[in-house]
């Protein structure tokens, strides 16, 4: 594995010294310059590196494949290996999606903030590493189902380091969340990071709080893997604890003051709305599926205005994976993105500046979880309020006014009460909610549940090959090959991750 060889990084993380230089991460995060910082350093820079993870990369994946993009006639071959399901070029070194690498960087920036935390006893730097240590790891068994855990992040006393079954990587991480959770409530006030902390400014309620809910996300996705005892047992822990989940309000927000200028805009805004040029490629060739069009006229979803331009009175959707060149689909006959400039320059829904802050997990999102997880059974409180709560964030983070949030909800196909199928209804209410903003939710979902029912590439390699993983990559396969080998079978349409049913 190249990141754990890479000991320059043992001395230290990123050259940082005011939120300018800070910005730099959107250049390269995955380059990390080795000098002795402190931990008020390195922290912002290693929690943007997951954020510029999460709203790009991951994000643009799964937004293809979570059933909510597709491309414009004149964009029919960008994207190509992700509408054709090309694991093998998806690996690649070269041109493919190098989550693996990024992630493990990623993972080996909060290694060396919580050995230096721990070395200062600075609680709550190690308890933020742990944390996010935990949603790395557990994003890679998402991804990639086995992955090295204990003989990860180890430098060069492991060099091919062993693989670990993804049930025990996401208990393990688990536990490195609630070890993280009483690393910070147990840190003294006198070490909160204030400003370092571009997610909470040092709030150890949001936090714990936030740790929580990722930790629900994690045993949701075990749903059906008949891990009842284990699940329970957990829900237990989180209970005992006392801070809950992120409620109304409490969104993860990344705010390191981003600039008006290239490489230090949201990254988000920047990859898909406009940068310092103007209009991104992705703005001019990104479109609506069909699919998520017809969903949200399905329920007179007051979002869909929020989210897009109508062409002639109408929105337009693409087919995902059309290898077609077809008029009715050209740039000029479908629904872009709406944001400022196309909404009288106010703030859009989801492009509302170029300084907004980047969604890393949203309030909604830990409703609609709360809302599953009390469905079932799992956890105290009224799953039709925690529903109905979440579509109001939802709402109000895409600006709906609040008369057309209560109509909304008094639609018969909004009513969860009445819904046959409850936990259904959650999820593809959720899958509105999160359309283009934590895609890889959505798309896990599906793999999860089979909710909503998403159509298939057109370029699909047979009619019921869907993408359940990414393969391991090349990156890997050069230096740890072994180790990979041993996993089995890693094909992207054939393998699964350890808790897809």
């Amino acid at each position: 594995m190249k990141i754990l060889q890479y000991t320059i990084l043992t001395a230290g993380l990123l050259s940082l010294g005011s939120c300018k230089k800070f910005l730099d991460v959107n250049d390269n995060p995955n380059s990390p310059v080795s000098e002795n910082l402190t931990l008020s350093a390195k922290l912002p820079a290693a929690l943007i590196s997951t954020v510029n993870q999460e709203t790009g990369q991951i994000n643009q994946l799964t937004a293809l494949w979570g059933g909510y993009w597709g491309t414009t006639s004149e964009g029919t071959n960008l994207f190509f290996k992700e509408k054709t399901y090309n694991g093998v070029a998806i690996r690649g070194t070269r041109d493919g999606i190098q989550i693996w690498e990024g992630s493990y960087n990623s993972l080996l920036y909060y290694e060396l903030i919580k050995k230096q935390a721990i070395q200062e006893n600075a609680l709550y730097y190690s308890g933020i590493a742990k944390i996010m240590q935990g949603w790395h790891f557990m994003r890679l068994v998402d991804l990639y189902n086995n992955v090295p855990f204990d003989e990860a992040l180890q430098g060069t006393q492991f060099i091919t380091p062993t693989y670990e079954s993804g049930k025990s990587v996401y208990e393990k991480s688990i536990q490195l969340i609630t070890d993280g959770i009483q690393d910070i409530k147990a840190a003294s006030p006198a070490g909160t990071p204030a400003q370092a902390d571009v997610l909470f400014a040092g709030n150890k309620i949001l936090w714990t709080k936030f740790a929580n809910t990722i930790k629900l996300r994690g045993l949701l996705r075990q749903s059906e893997t008949n891990n009842e005892a284990y699940i329970k047992a957990e829900i237990e822990r989180i209970a005992q604890e006392g801070s809950g989940f992120l409620n109304a309000g409490e969104s993860a927000l990344a705010r390191p003051g981003y600039l008006n200028t290239n490489g230090k805009m949201n990254p988000f805004w920047e990859s898909n709305y406009r940068n310092a040029g103007g209009q991104t490629t992705n703005h001019l060739n990104i479109r609506p599926t069909v699919y998520v069009i017809n969903k949200y006229e399905s329920l007179n979803d007051p979002r869909l205005e929020k989210i897009y331009v109508p062409v002639k009175g109408a929105y337009k959707g693409v087919l995902f994976g059309n290898p077609q060149v077809e008029n009715q689909y050209n740039a000029a006959n479908t629904s872009a993105f709406r944001g400022p400039v196309e909404n009288d320059n106010k703030p859009a829904g989801l492009f509302k500046s170029f300084d907004q802050p980047s969604v890393l997990l949203s309030s909604f999102e830990s409703l609609f979880l709360q809302a599953e997880a009390a469905q079932r059974g799992w956890i105290g409180g009224s799953s039709q309020t925690y529903y109905q709560t979440a579509i109001q964030e939802s709402m109000k983070y895409l600006t709906v006014a609040q008369p057309e949030i209560t109509a909304y909800l008094q639609q018969t196909g909004v009513i969860l009460t009445t819904a046959a199928n409850p936990v259904q209804r959650i999820i593809e209410q959720k899958w509105l909610a999160l359309n283009s903003i934590s895609s890889m939710e959505a798309w896990s979902d599906f793999r999860r549940t089979g909710f909503p029912d998403i159509p298939n590439s057109l370029q699909a390699p047979s009619a019921d090959a869907r993408p359940l993983r990414l393969m391991y990559p090349e990156s890997e396969r050069q230096t740890n090959g072994d180790q990979a080998d041993k996993q089995g079978n890693d094909d992207i349409i054939t393998a699964k991750v350890w808790w897809n049913p």
